[in-house]
């Protein structure tokens, strides 16, 4: 029915949403989840098998599968697809996240209204990493967003109305942001007398944003993406939106969607206004050092599993947003590692917590402990998570926070080298937490002896950590695939337009 393959990355989900509707059972709900997010699985392999055909056959064209059907005229305005090698691994790590998160959300209250929600969020996170239409790319953001409202609200627990409204607001915030720079990255796309343009590579090509509306809209910009990506001081939604929300969504929402926030700052803000970013970056470099540090040090004090893995988050995510504004190949590169790095490990994360969470009633690690005797599976995974996220060899952490930091470390002047130092402070900061829990949490006697009549993990909480570990295990110990994929990213025409070394 069509010809381009990404444009089944949208219509799968809309499926999926046809086939829930329809389903009148729960065996019937899991199967159209398990099997659709399958396919989009599948579909994401095909499309790297396919993309690295092209590359191999010396294709050096910045986006390759592009297509584009015309939706509205007179505003120009075209749902057009391409993508690149940052793009097919953000399609992979939404994919098998979705995948991982059906098996999670197993015994969900109200599963079929659920799932409906949670495919439309995928389907607009689906959509944004493959339009290069900014005007398709902020409604596929949007369409992300929305449904977070409900999953947390409906499906969460704790404070859980309190926290969905203070999300939604501030990301709508930030959406106000975003708007108002993408509208005028449209009026200044094309030089006067041209016809203005949405398209990503159209308005790179024509380079007409002069350089003052560049330093007027790229803070409009990188601020309203930067909310999503939890840069501070507009962070404080993530902790409580994460720890209220159900396993499936802090999975996807904390794994795939913070991710759109480190995306299109390198996609919008940083690609079509080069000038800005090399001129505002030192603003940002000092909010996004303040986040990996200061997310790292509020993880440290907290009690609740949930919150200690938000401020992990923030942390993390601070650092891709750090990495990004040092706009080299090298910490570019070691920028779109962490987002595969960390969505993979924090979903982990969040998928062990909520296991541990359905036996004990509790995610105050001061009320745990001794769980290694009693649940060995769950208890085995959470310390492979946190040994990735303190970065031990082996695995996805260590390959990218290291080429976060040599790339970071390039830059002569002292500023960007003491910024760098500080970042990799963290390091030593996220051990202390990590083994601080590990210790509390799974090690020393039972704290709860009901604790000891628990059981551990079952046949599809296994097969949803498993898939994530193997992810993990298997960047870390092949980074030099995930490396070539992501580098061939920096063709020469995105060299020529950001001047990158």
């Amino acid at each position: 029915m069509f010809s381009n393959i990404l444009i089944y990355f949208v219509v799968i989900p809309l499926l999926m949403l046809a086939g829930l509707a329809l389903c009148r059972n729960i065996k019937q709900i899991r199967a159209v989840a398990v099997v659709g997010s399958l396919v989009l699985t599948a579909l994401s392999v095909v499309l790297l098998v396919q993309y690295l055909d092209l590359r191999a056959a010396g294709d050096e064209s910045p986006m390759l599968f592009c297509d584009s059907w015309q939706w509205f005229t007179p505003l120009n305005i075209n749902l057009s697809v391409g993508v690149d090698g940052i793009s097919i691994a953000m399609l992979l790590l939404s994919s098998i996240i979705v995948f991982a998160g059906s098996f999670a959300s197993w015994k969900i209250d109200q599963p079929k209204e659920f799932f409906l929600w949670l495919i439309l969020l995928s389907t607009g996170v689906f959509g944004f990493f493959i339009t290069i239409d900014l005007f398709t790319m902020f409604m596929f953001y949007e369409v992300a967003l929305i449904p977070m409202y409900l999953l947390i609200g409906v499906w969460g627990s704790g404070n859980k109305n309190y926290s969905a409204m203070k999300l939604t607001l501030m990301l709508m915030g930030g959406s106000a942001f975003l708007m108002l720079g993408l509208i005028g990255i449209y009026y200044h796309s094309a030089p006067e007398g041209q016809p203005l343009t949405w398209n990503l590579l159209e308005i790179a090509q024509n380079d007409a944003i002069s350089h003052g509306w560049q330093t007027f809209l790229f803070p409009m910009t990188f601020v309203g993406f930067g909310v999503l990506g939890a840069m501070f001081p507009f962070h404080t939604w993530s902790p409580d939106g994460h720890a209220s929300a159900p396993t499936a969504v802090s999975m996807l929402h904390a794994g795939v969607l913070m991710k759109l926030g480190g995306y299109g700052c390198f996609r919008v803000a940083i690609y079509l206004m080069p000038y800005a970013a090399n001129e505002l970056a030192w603003i940002f470099l000092i909010l996004t050092g303040i986040s990996v540090v200061y997310g790292a040090f509020s993880a440290c004090v907290q009690t609740d599993l949930k919150y200690i893995n938000a401020y992990s988050s923030v942390s993390h995510c601070g650092l891709v947003l750090f990495a990004i504004l040092m706009l080299n190949t090298t910490a570019m590169t070691g920028a779109i590692m962490q987002m595969l790095s960390h969505g993979l490990m924090t979903a982990l994360f969040f998928a062990l917590i909520g296991m541990i969470y359905g036996r004990t009633h509790t995610r105050d690690i001061r009320l745990m402990g001794g769980l290694m005797k009693i649940m060995p599976f769950l208890a085995v995974c959470y310390v492979i998570a946190g040994m990735a996220s303190l970065g031990l060899p082996g695995l996805s952490g260590f390959v990218a926070e290291m080429t976060i930091f040599v790339g970071s470390f390039q830059h002569a002047d002292m500023f960007h080298r003491v910024f760098t130092i500080v970042a990799c402070c963290s390091i030593v900061i996220t051990a202390v937490y990590i083994l601080r829990v590990v210790g509390k949490l799974l090690f020393g006697p039972v704290y709860d002896k009901h604790h000891l009549e628990l059981t551990d993990a079952t046949w599809w909480e296994r097969t949803s950590t498993i898939t994530l570990i193997i992810c993990v295990a298997g960047i870390g110990c092949f980074p030099n695939f995930f490396n070539e994929l992501i580098n061939t990213t920096f063709s020469p025409e995105i060299f020529r337009v950001l001047g990158l070394n």
